[in-house]
């Protein structure tokens, strides 16, 4: 079993204020994953399930987005592939690590990357297994600014389209997977 907490209490230390807001945000992202989970019946174990829920922002700490009371120095975008670079330091499962690095918007490719100029290294960000895919989906419906409360499906689909590409179409086939 992974000790996701552990490391959560690493990057966000009791009485940091980034703390309430990242468990916030990650508990209604692995709530969400684990009852799609469950109606849906995947074939995912459960445990692995709450812990790359828990885990996929782990990179936020290291972002500059006082918003979110986060001080670091990277931009917000470049926050899954540090928590992917933070994920595996720590040791933790590729298969976990890979779930922050892919779970950006509904998935960059290497060429969105490229045309939009974003500042992250040239390649495919698009979630590839069950497990990357579930976690992408169940985090578009919970934000970690503002009111913080579940957005309806027409807010997620209005957010996907702004992100150009086909990013839209990719949110599509992941509601298509996993919708409710």
């Amino acid at each position: 079993m992974i000790d996701y907490q552990a490391v959560i209490d690493k990057y966000y230390p009791a009485g940091d204020p980034a703390r309430d807001i990242y468990m916030r945000h990650a508990e209604s992202v692995a709530g969400e994953a684990l009852a799609i989970v469950r109606n849906r019946h995947l074939p995912l174990d459960e445990a692995t399930v709450m812990a790359a829920a828990m885990l996929h922002d782990i990179g936020i700490c290291r972002t500059d987005a006082p918003g979110i009371h986060c001080h670091g120095s990277e931009p917000y975008l470049a926050h899954g592939v540090a928590g992917a670079a933070i994920l595996r330091a720590e040791g933790i499962p590729e298969e976990i690590a890979s779930v922050a690095e892919r779970h950006t918007g509904a998935g960059l490719t290497a060429g969105d990357v490229e045309a939009s100029g974003l500042p992250i290294p040239v390649r495919d960000y698009c979630p590839r297994t069950l497990l990357e895919k579930l976690v992408c989906y169940a985090d578009k419906f919970w934000s970690k600014s503002g009111s913080m409360e579940r957005k309806t499906l027409d807010r997620v689909r209005a957010s996907m389209a702004k992100w150009g590409g086909d990013s839209a179409g990719r949110f599509e086939e992941l509601h298509r997977q996993f919708g409710q």
